[in-house]
């Protein structure tokens, strides 16, 4: 919705949206002229209109028609930016997205791209692309078999950018409208998700990680890593790369600062932990509790992306195809594979098995470290055994309420009549029944 206009001497500032940059409007030679002044802030706004008043009262023409040639754009070439160009001018620009990994980064030059590729013009500047041209863009993202967090990731990013390009610009981001987003509801229907393993899975997976006839690259830290995040719930990158002087075997305690959230939590250290951390400690070459898996997990392209992460990733999922599961299926509007059993999936482990046993929720946030859905979804189904009872202790108070008054008393009777010695009580009980 548009705000109030705002009377100046000559003309009228206005706003097309709440939300969008402030236009003045005012008459020259009896024709009507509307530039946009290129700022949401009223104060600036007004402070540029009253400016421009003295030349457009002026009576030089041509001083008339070359200050509404300057104004129509504030600025003609930054107009003119055609979008080929334009990811050089954004990169340069202090306003960009800093996202925490080259990966990230990679992504919203490759997100751009695709927008380029699409619009397929060189041609085409930053100021063409319509909400028209954006809704045409988000249908093609539609028919890519995408998840929608992916979808919604693309928007997210091109939103960003046009935005720290809004002086290229005479109109509002073009990438505004929540109607180029997905829904999350639009995959209700999905129910792969990522599972925990269960008790006995995980005696299976320790079991091949002791059996020499199953091979992986530096499989004793394999081992190492997977005793990490069974008995400590932490994620992946946590259990790799945790070093010695986060660890007193001594204290039996732990400290890790996570690197998803910089949160710090302290775990103790359970005595099956405890006994491979001791083995771990013999082959100690560094600080990192397993170094040639740090080593491999932190290696990193030329251009400073890191791809030794999903290398290290591929090996840890070697023991759980060992034990019989797979780790990723197809999902029917996804051109990617869906985990379900993954490293990861000890962390759900770790929480359900803690909800299973009682432990209160806060203890276990107090461990993992942040107030997940993990969480959320196992305190709210914790467990099998606690589900039984509940249905028992149910079906236990209907069939309570089945019994007649009769049969009640004749049960009593019975009771009374087969105790060895009556009690005053039970002989008064048993008058008042006859």
């Amino acid at each position: 919705m548009a705000s109030k206009n705002i009377n100046l001497e000559i003309g009228t500032l206005f706003k097309k949206t709440s939300n969008g940059a402030y236009y003045y409007r005012y008459q020259v030679n009896g024709q009507r002229k509307a530039i946009s002044l290129k700022t949401k802030i009223q104060k600036e706004a007004i402070a540029k209109a009253e400016a421009m008043i003295p030349v457009i009262k002026a009576s030089n023409i041509e001083v008339i028609s070359a200050h509404v040639k300057y104004a129509k754009g504030l600025a003609l070439k930054q107009q003119d930016l055609k979008l080929c160009d334009a990811w050089e001018i954004y990169i340069k620009n202090p306003d960009r997205a800093m996202p925490a990994t080259v990966s990230e980064q990679n992504s919203y030059k490759a997100t751009f791209t695709e927008l380029c590729k699409f619009v397929n013009n060189t041609e085409t500047c930053i100021n063409d692309i319509t909400p028209e041209v954006t809704d045409q863009f988000a249908q093609s993202l539609r028919k890519q078999d995408l998840a929608v967090d992916t979808h919604n990731r693309k928007i997210r990013r091109l939103k960003k950018i046009f935005e720290v390009l809004k002086d290229y610009r005479d109109a509002e981001n073009p990438f505004i409208a929540k109607s180029l987003k997905r829904k999350e509801r639009e995959e209700q229907g999905n129910t792969i998700k990522r599972l925990s393993f269960s008790r006995e899975q995980e005696s299976q997976l320790l079991e091949v990680l002791d059996d020499d006839k199953y091979k992986v690259m530096n499989k004793p830290e394999v081992k190492v890593a997977y005793y990490i995040g069974m008995f400590t719930g932490q994620r992946f990158k946590d259990c790799v790369l945790l070093q010695w002087n986060s660890v007193d075997l001594k204290r039996r305690r732990i400290w890790v600062k996570q690197f998803k959230t910089g949160k710090e939590v302290t775990i103790p250290i359970s005595q099956k932990l405890l006994d491979v951390l001791i083995q771990a400690e013999g082959w100690k070459v560094n600080n990192y509790v397993c170094p040639h898996i740090a080593e491999r997990y932190l290696k990193k392209d030329s251009n400073g992306k890191n791809v030794g992460n999903n290398l290290v990733n591929k090996d840890s999922l070697r023991p759980i195809k060992w034990i019989g599961l797979e780790p990723s299926v197809k999902v029917e509007g996804r051109k990617r594979k869906t985990t379900v059993f993954g490293f990861h999936s000890l962390r759900h482990s770790f929480v359900s098995h803690c909800a299973e046993a009682g432990v209160p929720k806060a203890v276990v946030l107090s461990i993992i470290g942040t107030n997940s859905e993990i969480v959320d979804k196992h305190y709210t189904h914790i467990g099998d055994e606690a589900q039984e009872k509940a249905i028992a202790a149910i079906s236990g108070s209907f069939e309570t309420s089945t019994i007649s008054d009769s049969e009640k008393i004749n049960k009593i009777k019975t009771l009374i009549a087969n105790l060895e010695i009556k009690s005053d009580l039970a002989i008064e009980i048993e008058q008042i029944l006859r």
